[in-house]
């Protein structure tokens, strides 16, 4: 009997950099701000000032907080990139404060970051690609052995080129 395999395109790594609960209760604060703004002018308007300024804050949250980063069909996407694992080189894992590092004075202008402050450790992958002028990609991650060993194995799957 054939065991049942993963699909080719189901990721092996895929992780929603979300954004953490504190932000939402600012959220909740900057509606009620809305309706107190509003409030002078009735009851009304302090329920439109409500909705909309927490509406709008919400929308502002929940996009910040959609960047997803995942290691798929020999890929890795991240936010609005799509990388071939075959033109990047060995991902480290950086803890918290070579993370900080990295995203301050060791820092290149011309690399690919995904970052996300409230995300304290990440992984830096070099660009091997010698026509890309990107330095090396830095992803923000929960998780980074288990991204670091997902860019490994989609590696050693990958066709040699």
């Amino acid at each position: 009997m054939q065991q049942p395999s993963v699909p080719p395109t189901a990721p092996s790594f895929d992780e929603r950099l979300t954004a953490p609960r504190s932000w939402w209760v600012i959220v909740v604060l900057l509606g009620l701000s809305g309706g107190l703004i509003m409030f002078p002018l009735g009851t009304v308007p302090t329920f439109v000032g409500l909705i909309a300024a927490g509406a709008l804050a919400a929308v502002a949250v929940s996009s910040y907080g959609s960047a997803r980063i995942r290691v798929v069909a020999g890929s890795l996407v991240a936010a609005d990139a799509r990388i071939p694992v075959a033109a990047l080189g060995a991902p480290e894992a950086l803890d918290a404060e070579e993370a900080r590092a990295w995203r301050t004075y060791k820092a290149d202008p011309r690399a690919f970051m995904v970052m996300r402050s409230y995300v304290p450790t990440a992984v830096r992958v070099e660009v091997t690609d010698p026509a890309d002028p990107t330095p090396y990609v830095y992803l923000s991650t929960r998780d980074p052995e288990a991204l670091v060993a997902a860019l490994q194995a989609a590696r050693s799957d990958a066709p040699a080129a």
